[in-house]
């Protein structure tokens, strides 16, 4: 009976260990349905219907890029289940996601999505399924094509003027909704 005293707390720390970290796994799993959803989303409830099609150029790049990639350099996972390592579609997709927001609609917004993409990076690498290198070229891919195609949306509907005379001066600012 003694023994088993001394087991269980090992027992009970692998499984709570394991559970926490297929916790992990699995919101990882979720945010990558998750952010593009929200991001895509989130052009089409406001009527951004230039960002909707910005997102999704962006969207179609990443995923080539990173399904390509995988099949081309074939790099073995650190669980060995297969050999589609590199680069982490997780991160691309997530990273791709948070920075079309943070560069379409801004920081305010793009630093909670930055911070919800670089945890499914890390739920990747904690679940075993990608080293530190795959994760960074996921995040590189995602960030790069959305920069190929995004632009800030506060720049089409934002004016900022400036008059001056007699000795008056007058700054306007005026926003389109």
């Amino acid at each position: 009976m003694r023994k088993l005293f001394l087991v269980l707390p090992f027992f009970l720390f692998f499984k709570i260990s394991f559970s926490q970290s297929k916790t992990v796994e699995t919101s990882g799993d979720i945010l990558l349905f998750a952010m593009p959803t929200i991001a895509f989303g989130t052009t089409i409830i406001i009527g951004d219907k230039k960002g909707t099609w910005q997102f999704t150029k962006g969207f179609l790049v990443n995923g080539a890029i990173s399904l390509g990639l995988k099949r081309i350099i074939d790099k073995q996972r650190p669980n060995l289940e297969d050999n589609n390592s590199f680069p982490s579609a997780h991160t691309s997709t997530t990273f791709q996601s948070a920075s079309f927001i943070q560069k379409r609609y801004g920081w305010k917004y793009g630093i909670p999505a930055y911070a919800l993409a670089s945890f499914t990076g890390f739920s990747r690498i904690n679940a075993d399924k990608h080293d530190i290198y795959d994760v960074l070229a996921g995040a590189v891919i995602g960030v790069g094509s959305t920069y190929l195609f995004t632009t800030p949306y506060q720049q089409e509907h934002m004016e900022l003027t400036f008059n001056n005379g007699d000795g008056n001066y007058l700054i306007g600012f005026k926003y389109k909704f």
